[in-house]
């Protein structure tokens, strides 16, 4: 996936919100700049790509090599996340009691489908799979834990907006229509018709709408009365999943498999819906 301008697509704090602590999220902001497969990024990229001045840059990547969040290459003159990095997520995921909950039923559904079953939670304009589950046939989807998804054209992300409230939804919907600007109306229409096809079925569709070859079903998985909103999928090769089989094999199975698991968490999150 492409890298984002990670200053451009998050909404700035009002310069009157003195509890805001604008270098901790400058230094958060070129954490985030480095994209999936780029190794090593320069002061100028960094600069470029986060809008933040090169010398407070300078200052920014020297005191995160310094705590061990970046490390700098004097040959390139240039950085790489560094092991502070993966420590916090993997602590983030070692105090989610919910993969360890989710993960068996995932895995038995994906057994089950020869699909790939996973996890999600947002992460500004896309999902964030924090556990996913192969099936063992032979046009599996092969993405893993930290695999990024679109929440406008996929189905896990379609599902994680039906299962916001109507407020928390508008505002997402503005962000994400800020971020894909002449793109938005398109994306906009695939969304709307998720949010009829969750109140007819209780799942969301996605069929050929973020890669032409995959489709899929998903539905949201609501913590806390609404407090926390992830959500589930189940997709694979849209040679094998036609629409007849989303609508009425996969998806209500996918119902079941979310009911268990929120029975599951109810005494530890409070599941509902």
């Amino acid at each position: 996936m492409e890298p984002t301008d990670a200053a451009a697509d998050e909404p700035q704090p009002s310069e009157k919100d003195r509890n805001f602590v604008t270098a901790l999220a400058r230094g958060l902001e070129l954490l985030r700049a480095f994209g999936t497969g780029e190794e090593y990024l320069g002061n100028a990229e960094l600069s470029n790509r986060t809008r933040i001045p090169r010398p407070t840059v300078s200052r920014l990547t020297y005191t995160l090599t310094q705590l061990g969040y970046l490390q700098h290459n004097r040959h390139l003159e240039k950085y790489r996340l560094g092991p502070g990095v993966l420590a916090l997520g993997y602590r983030f995921l070692a105090n989610m009691g919910i993969r360890e909950v989710a993960r068996p039923h995932l895995q038995q559904f994906a057994d089950a489908t020869d699909c790939n079953v996973s996890l999600g939670s947002a992460d500004r304009s896309d999902m964030v799979y924090l556990e996913t589950c192969h099936g063992h046939g032979p046009l599996i989807i092969r993405l893993d834990v930290g695999s990024r998804l679109p929440i406008a054209t996929s189905a896990i992300g379609r599902a994680w907006l039906c299962g916001l409230s109507g407020e928390r939804r508008h505002q997402v919907m503005q962000e994400l229509a800020a971020f894909h600007g002449s793109d938005w109306p398109r994306l906009q229409a695939g969304i709307e018709q998720s949010l009829r096809d969750y109140a007819e079925y209780g799942f969301c569709l996605s069929e050929q709408d973020w890669q032409r070859d995959i489709s899929a079903v998903a539905m949201p998985l609501i913590l806390e009365d609404g407090a926390e909103v992830m959500a589930i999928n189940c997709g694979g090769s849209s040679l094998r999943l036609d629409h007849d089989r989303l609508v009425n094999n996969l998806g209500p199975r996918l119902k079941e498999v979310a009911a268990r698991i929120k029975q599951e968490l109810a005494p530890k999150y409070g599941a509902s819906r």
